[in-house]
């Protein structure tokens, strides 16, 4: 019988870098999602404002492995939860309320996060 004795003990600059590489390929899955987000045509549009100026990236919690996705403004919550609406699709035809529902878990494009993340670290790795 082989026995061996093996003992890991990582270099703290690639930890360091490591780290800082999984914020920024974090970073740039939330910015695909949102890129991703507006080519979807999803998001109700009658001036733009909700879908160009209001709904954004959030990068403040990076560094804890955090990233969220915003609409805000005073009827942003009113439009997502309520896709009853009769919403305009002129200019996005697929418009309509909970707009991030397809990015869920067991959706169409669950699995869009973990995939885009998956990539983006290995491009910087």
């Amino acid at each position: 019988m082989i026995r061996f004795d093996v003992q890991f003990k990582p270099n703290p600059d690639w930890e360091r870098q490591f780290a800082d590489k999984q914020v920024t390929a974090l970073e740039q899955t939330a910015a695909a999602l949102y890129s991703d987000l507006v080519l979807s045509q999803t998001v109700p549009f009658d001036t733009g404002t909700l879908q160009n100026v209001l709904t954004y990236p959030d990068y403040t919690a990076a560094k804890d492995g955090i990233i969220r996705l915003v609409s805000t403004g005073p009827y942003a919550r009113r439009l997502y939860y309520h896709p009853e609406y009769n919403f305009r699709t002129d200019k996005n035809p697929f418009a309509g309320g909970r707009w991030f529902d397809p990015y869920m878990a067991g959706h169409a494009k669950g699995d869009f996060v973990a995939k885009t993340f998956a990539e983006m670290i290995a491009e910087l790795i």
